[in-house]
């Protein structure tokens, strides 16, 4: 038998899901046949799969050891490769539930298979130090990030500090309850306006094309850009970006399908004019964040009508360094 204690982490979680969550390879008919045989408890009692935990709930599972992760060995073992260094957080506002935070280009927002610092680690090791955190102390959460920016892209990431506030700013986001507006510098001057295409990804390659038209696979989706032309120098252009869909390397291919590339992309991009400017990394932003309004029932409703911008953005400078060699080479 093995004992949990619900944190505040836990509030609101169904608790089938957090019987999955703490168990590794327990078939769902067996869960199942656990509600029914009385051998999962909450508080001494019986409980049922779609009941909801509050913090300081006793769970107790009468399941087969097998079933549960195995106990760390207490013998010494081979020493493992150091974490990497996380970088100080850059936080642009924050409150009890949710913290806005500025990544860098480069950063990436979550670990993959490189081991390199992330954001996310970062995020978790800034609210330990100042005590919100306790990574032994949690069941199944950990602070998160719920939207992400491509490697090289820099601005502003949205990051969870509870579950609670995880899964209602997911809901903000797939109900399109928020908007994201971003600064490029495009090679070219594209037309200003709203602009529709069809994306396809191949995620082997982690590249995707664009298209006139939707294909009959159903493999391609609709895409929405708009683009405001803010300023030009030469055959550069300072734009404006908002997405009205958000899909992998969107504006950075949407760009270049219109002949008008993201300034610094290896991947989209144009690689004669990038280094004609000394580009070494993709010149995109995202620079506000604006909260639509968000129902009364989500524990996030108070941030309806906010807006969040990144105060003084670098791209702006390196626009402006743009436009004064090009002055000065005329």
């Amino acid at each position: 038998m093995k004992q949990f204690t619900a944190t505040e982490n836990d509030a609101g979680v169904r608790l089938s899901r957090f019987v999955q969550s703490v168990t590794t390879g327990l078939p769902t008919s067996l869960l199942y046949k656990s509600f029914r045989n009385k051998r999962i408890k909450v508080n001494g009692k019986r409980a049922a799969p779609e009941d909801r935990l509050a913090a300081g709930d006793l769970i107790e599972l009468y399941i087969n050891d097998e079933f549960f992760p195995p106990e760390k060995a207490a013998a010494p073992q081979k020493p493992k490769k150091a974490p990497p260094a996380q970088p100080k957080v850059t936080v642009i506002y924050e409150d009890e539930n949710i913290a806005v935070l500025y990544k860098p280009a480069h950063l990436l927002c979550h670990s993959d298979r490189t081991g390199d610092a992330n954001l996310v680690d970062a995020f978790a090791q800034y609210l330990t130090q100042k005590g919100e955190y306790d990574p032994h102390g949690e069941n199944r959460f950990a602070p998160s990030c719920c939207n992400r920016l491509d490697r090289g892209t820099e601005g502003l990431v949205i990051a969870a500090k509870n579950y609670a506030a995880l899964r209602d700013m997911n809901e903000i986001i797939r109900t399109d309850r928020l908007k994201k507006e971003y600064y490029t510098i495009t090679v070219g001057v594209p037309k200003s306006g709203r602009f529709t295409a069809w994306w396809e990804h191949d995620e082997k390659a982690n590249k995707v094309s664009i298209h006139a038209h939707p294909d009959q696979a159903g493999r391609r989706k609709e895409i929405i850009t708009d683009v405001d032309v803010l300023e030009t120098a030469g055959p550069y252009a300072l734009c404006k970006i908002g997405l009205i869909t958000g899909r992998t390397h969107q504006i950075r291919a949407h760009l270049a399908y219109l002949g008008r590339p993201v300034l610094g992309d290896i991947k989209y991009g144009n690689r004669k004019m990038n280094q004609r400017a000394g580009a070494k990394t993709q010149a995109l932003c995202a620079v506000r964040i604006s909260f639509l309004e968000i129902p009364p029932e989500n524990t996030l409703h108070y941030l309806t009508g906010k807006v969040i911008k990144l105060k003084d953005p670098a791209i702006l400078k390196q626009f402006a360094a743009l436009d004064k060699n090009r002055a000065e080479n005329v």
